[in-house]
């Protein structure tokens, strides 16, 4: 299957036919927004971001650049993907949490604002000390 996409108004980033992105929202000119991906007013995704299908950004979101984040994930209103960082498929983010740069969040995981984590053995890690936060 083929992607067609279109250059979103505010910055010029790839995004995909099928996608909502909020006309306030930022897509960099370097970023694409996949088929399927819902992005909220004044989200802002930052150079060099993936945002693949499926995937929800809250109104607000800020994403860093050269950020992954995987398909059907959700990530809340206001919350903070920093750089580098990259979200698995089907997890989740709740509102504010501010996520370091450098960080995986794994599949299926679940971030919550009172810094608790969910999904059975996962774990989420930060490269910069090179330890599971």
């Amino acid at each position: 299957m083929v992607s067609r996409y279109r250059r979103h108004p505010n910055g010029k980033g790839y995004v995909a036919v099928g996608s909502e992105v909020d006309v306030s929202a930022y897509v960099d000119p370097t970023a694409y927004v996949e088929t399927g991906a819902r992005i909220g007013q004044k989200a802002r995704i930052a150079a060099g971001s993936w945002i693949e299908a499926g995937a929800v950004l809250g109104a607000g979101v800020a994403v860093g650049a050269n950020v992954h984040v995987g398909e059907a994930a959700v990530i809340g209103r206001g919350a903070v993907i920093g750089s580098h960082s990259r979200v698995g498929a089907r997890a989740v983010v709740s509102d504010d949490v501010h996520v370091p740069r450098d960080t995986a969040v794994p599949a299926g995981a679940a971030l919550r604002r009172d810094g608790a984590s969910g999904a059975a053995g996962s774990r989420v890690s930060d490269a910069r000390y090179g330890k599971a936060a």
